[in-house]
């Protein structure tokens, strides 16, 4: 099906180069129109309409995916994400960090994984989209620095350069967690705040040895460079693999 793979390759790449460019909606168009329209011959290595999201392999690093809603939700703006019957998307987003393992040269722990959406001004896609893949070697030690301090309040922790914030969720998955519902809870008007903040989930071992995760977030700063974009913690080329 060569008009397939030939529009996930342009879609794809339109999904990693600027918006200006290209379609801000090739992904949804790619979801849509193939992994949902055509879930066994489509590009989507996974497509479950019952639970609402599809799982797409990036072009971009050696273990990069996707998950994408089915249903058309354009980002962390739009008020879907935190309506109490919405899918559960970074739970079902973490457990593709198991695909990510598979196209790596040995497995790594959950505190190598990592999940990011970023901003509205740091994306260039108008369709939701998690972004699953290993996390930088240098924020990996930041967080296994910080866990001592971390608890259920937000608390600064600067990364990358930018002003994230940070809190500790002791569970063993993401079940009912439910990020997205935890960030609009601080706000005074999420339908206005939620497009300028980033997430980013990454799997941590607590002090007393129980697995765990640290929520990030980051806002837009613009005076300052600030895009909100959350991605940039992650490593698309997995250097952890490397490194004790």
């Amino acid at each position: 099906m060569l008009w397939a793979v030939g529009l996930l390759v342009a879609g794809l790449a339109c999904a990693r180069m600027g918006a200006g460019a290209h379609s801000p909606d090739a992904l949804w168009h790619i979801v849509h129109e193939q992994c949902v329209a055509h879930a066994a011959a489509g590009p989507c290595e996974e497509t479950d309409t019952h639970a609402g999201y599809a799982v797409l392999k990036d072009r971009v690093g050696i273990g990069q995916y996707l998950l994408i809603p089915t249903q058309r939700i354009t980002g962390m703006e739009d008020p879907a994400i935190t309506r109490g019957d919405a899918p559960d998307y970074f739970a079902y987003a973490w457990r593709q960090t198991v695909r990510v393992n598979y196209r790596l040269s040995r497995s790594l722990p959950a505190e190598d994984m990592s999940l990011a959406i970023n901003s509205v001004y740091g994306r260039s896609q108008n369709q939701l989209h998690i972004h699953v893949d290993c996390i930088r070697p240098e924020v990996r030690a930041a967080l296994r620095q910080a866990a001592a301090r971390l608890g259920p309040d937000w608390a600064a922790l600067p990364l990358h350069g930018h002003a994230y914030r940070a809190r500790l969720v002791s569970t063993p998955d993401l079940s009912g967690v439910r990020p997205f519902a935890l960030l609009a809870r601080d706000m005074a008007d999420p339908a206005r705040e939620m497009g300028r903040h980033t997430l980013v989930i990454a799997g941590i071992r607590q002090a007393d040895g129980r697995p765990g995760f640290v929520i990030l977030d980051d806002q837009v700063d613009l005076v300052h460079g600030d895009r909100a974009s959350g991605e940039e913690l992650q490593d698309h080329t997995c250097q952890v693999r490397s490194r004790p």
